[in-house]
């Protein structure tokens, strides 16, 4: 089964001095339903769709279904997205063990200010070892979705 298995935290520290790669997102949603999101992102030079379904109880897992797709066919359909687009810089920073990568989300526009860690698991109750920046988890709060960032940003917090 498709299932994304991921851990969600603020940041409280300096990661960037970690990072070995960063690249901007732009994202919008084609439909931002709890039940399900359909997401088309432009990463860098790529552009991607995407479909998830709701989380579990925890948060921590749900269907994820992602296919890249042309970047001027992802230009396209974000002209389609409901209001509210998602900015944000994406900083790869691979985890001390070297068996993770966590993704750091710093956010512009309407989200300035809000900094996420993610990190993707292969089950939910896998260890893996906390950076000393990582802040408060905010895993299965909604709150920290992007599809919910687009109608109640950060800066309206």
């Amino acid at each position: 089964m498709l299932q994304e298995i991921e851990r969600k935290f603020l940041i409280d520290g300096d990661y960037k001095k970690d990072a070995y790669k960063a690249i901007r997102i732009t994202q919008g949603y084609l439909n931002s339903s709890p039940e399900r999101t359909v997401r088309v992102r432009i990463k860098g030079e790529k552009g991607y769709i995407t479909i998830k379904g709701v989380g579990d109880a925890t948060g921590v897992a749900r269907f994820e279904w992602e296919k890249e797709i042309p970047v001027e066919e992802a230009q396209a359909l974000l002209k389609l997205a409901e209001p509210g687009v998602i900015d944000k810089t994406r900083y790869l920073v691979r985890s001390a063990d070297g068996l993770h990568t966590w993704e750091i989300d710093e956010f512009h526009g309407d989200n300035e200010g809000l900094t996420m860690a993610e990190i993707e698991l292969s089950s939910i109750d896998e260890a893996f070892e906390k950076p000393s920046w990582l802040g408060k988890e905010v895993t299965g709060d909604p709150r920290f979705y992007n599809s919910s960032l687009k109608n109640h940003p950060y800066k309206d917090w």
